[in-house]
């Protein structure tokens, strides 16, 4: 019997295309309405038809106002008498606070990863949960034993964007900081790297080359999630002023608030291409079609996660 996949209203399109890839995965429906006061009134169709079916949801926790109602699917569907849960969510949103530095910061990380291990039982034990790209590798931990996570990752899908570059035997993979060349090395063994290192004085990041030489080079920065994009953009800077001969950059999380995003399709930004996946579709309903982002999609991913 096929897996029943539900999905958020902003995850639909990902959604389909990971049916369309995998035969074996039926679409749900879910009813997102609203009570006059604003609060969820949430229904699953069909819900009987879920008894003794594997079912998974497609969540984005894309800002704080779709969390509830997400949550509110996402504790419901595993008591449905439904053999199996997975949740799929590509972002993990909380990772730029995962930690406290000084006494008083609250390490939203570790909140959600204590809401997302309450996720009840379903007959088949506990919930499966596949995401993307974690922020922190410390991160992992955080979540309880009622919830199985497994961390995937986009970078295969850059991996075969780069081979397909005309300048493929030039590229060099940098990492704006000792953190993202932690988390990423692995990946890039045939590439020369580069790491860079930054200060913050105030508001300005001050970023110079700890290691590696960008001389002559098609340089790919590779992070895991980009914000404002300012530290990407010093990056580019100083790897042009080495004598870089092209910068691009790739993230997963795209998430770009306040639509900083447009700061990089500015040609004095200097960014040949900008990958990014369609992990965050907010940003990616924005930036389609903009040079110079391209949108790597996630689907085949999940697709294969889910039949792991």
């Amino acid at each position: 019997m096929p897996l029943m996949l539900f999905y958020c209203t902003e995850m639909e399109q990902m959604a389909r295309e990971i049916a369309a890839i995998d035969g074996n995965i039926e679409l749900g429906e879910i009813q997102w309405r609203t009570f006059a006061d604003g609060f969820p009134n949430i229904f699953v169709n069909d819900a009987e038809q879920l008894h003794g079916r594997h079912v998974a949801f497609l969540a984005s926790f894309h800002n704080a106002s779709v969390i509830f109602q997400q949550l509110s699917v996402i504790y419901s569907l595993p008591k449905m008498f439904v053999a199996s849960f997975r949740l799929i969510l590509p972002f993990f949103p909380t990772g730029t606070f995962e930690r406290v530095d000084k006494e008083g910061e609250i390490p939203t990380a570790v909140t959600m990863a204590r809401m997302l291990s309450s996720i009840p039982h379903s007959r088949g034990g506990p919930t499966d949960m596949i995401v993307f790209d974690i922020h922190a590798l410390q991160e992992r931990f955080y979540f309880g034993d009622s919830v199985t996570p497994l961390f995937a990752s986009g970078i295969p899908l850059l991996l075969e964007r780069l081979a397909s570059l005309e300048d493929a035997a030039d590229v060099v993979i940098a990492y704006p900081d000792e953190g993202a060349c932690k988390r990423f090395h692995n990946f890039f063994a045939k590439y020369d790297e580069v790491v860079c290192t930054k200060v913050r004085e105030g508001d300005k990041r001050i970023v110079t080359i700890k290691e590696g030489k960008p001389t002559g080079k098609h340089i790919v920065i590779v992070d895991d999630l980009v914000q404002s994009g300012g530290t990407l953009i010093e990056c580019a800077k100083v790897l042009r002023r080495e004598g870089a001969s092209a910068v691009s950059a790739y993230v997963t999380h795209g998430v770009f608030p306040n639509e900083s995003w447009r700061r990089f399709t500015d040609p004095s930004a200097g960014f040949a291409n900008f990958w990014i996946t369609d992990s965050c579709p907010q940003t990616v309903s924005a930036c389609s079609g903009v040079a110079p982002f391209v949108v790597l999609k996630l689907a085949g991913s999940v697709a294969h996660a889910l039949n792991i």
